[in-house]
């Protein structure tokens, strides 16, 4: 279990650091290309939904039966729902993301511009709250990957590390903004991605060192849920809102043979004595 929860906070780390890209796009262009990132969420989105159902929800099924692989599933699906219910997570909106500078001609747009960087400071504070606390879970699907194998592991965390590229610009550019520090921008990024690592320390430790087949399958049919979940509620809607719909879809599609064929070359390459 020991090389299991260092491969698992391997990954989750540099999934969750995949944030500092985004930070990145913000410290070297201050205008961040929203169509390339809204494909890359739309790719992104392909990964993890062939991921949730013809790998993760699938096996589940096989291995515990149609009904318990469902009730599985859509436990994953409640509980990040009620997630986003109460902590609703933060995207780049007009309000933070379209912002800028009036030229100060007088003391009174002097401090407009005061006030208005301290509201945006604000809300790229509350934003990286809101990301780091959505990806405890992933760090937490990122360690049951690991778990079952390093293929799962591996393509959660790929999966995850695209998703985490436009949060890491939505919390950059407003503290960016706010405060026209590039490391201040970016050391904030960075800090939201460090929840995945302690997602998965958490989890190691709540769980035993040991799950039966049935209970570890039924555990990744609900990363699945959460997964599919994740997808459909955050990643998709940003996809079209900032590539458009048909190129979302186009890149969601190319994201989905991008996984499927990953899943074969590894399934025909690794030895059969390996675990995947």
């Amino acid at each position: 279990m020991d090389s299991t929860v260092m491969v698992a906070l391997f990954l989750s780390l540099a999934g969750g650091l995949s944030t500092c890209i985004g930070a990145l796009f913000v410290i070297l262009t201050r205008t961040p290309n929203l169509k390339i990132l809204g494909l890359l969420q739309g790719f992104a989105a392909g990964l993890m939904l062939s991921i949730s159902f013809l790998d993760l929800a699938h096996n589940a099924i096989n291995a515990v039966g149609f009904l318990k692989g469902n009730l599985w599933f859509f436990s994953g699906v409640l509980l990040f729902a009620l997630l986003v219910k109460f902590i609703p997570e933060p995207t780049l909106t007009p309000s933070n993301r379209d912002v800028k500078c009036k030229k100060k001609d007088d003391g009174d747009e002097r401090d407009l511009v005061k006030e208005q960087k301290r509201q945006v400071l604000f809300s790229g504070i509350i934003t990286t709250i809101g990301i780091s606390l959505h990806n405890f879970p992933e760090g937490m699907a990122v360690f049951l990957g690991s778990i079952k194998g390093l293929r799962v592991g591996i393509n959660l965390a790929l999966a995850i590390a695209l998703h985490n590229v436009p949060e890491g610009v939505a919390v950059a550019l407003p503290v960016y903004f706010a405060t026209e520090s590039k490391w201040q921008a970016f050391k904030l990024a960075a800090l939201s991605g460090f929840a995945e690592p302690l997602g998965v320390i958490l989890v190691a430790y709540l769980f035993p060192s040991s799950l039966s087949p049935e209970i570890l399958e039924g555990l990744l049919g609900s990363v699945g849920g959460v997964m599919a979940f994740l997808t459909l509620h955050e990643m998709l809607p940003m996809a079209f809102n900032y590539a458009g719909q048909k190129q979302a879809v186009k890149a969601v599609f190319l994201g989905m043979a991008a996984m499927s064929a990953s899943l074969h070359f590894l399934e025909v390459s690794v030895p059969k004595e390996v675990s995947l």
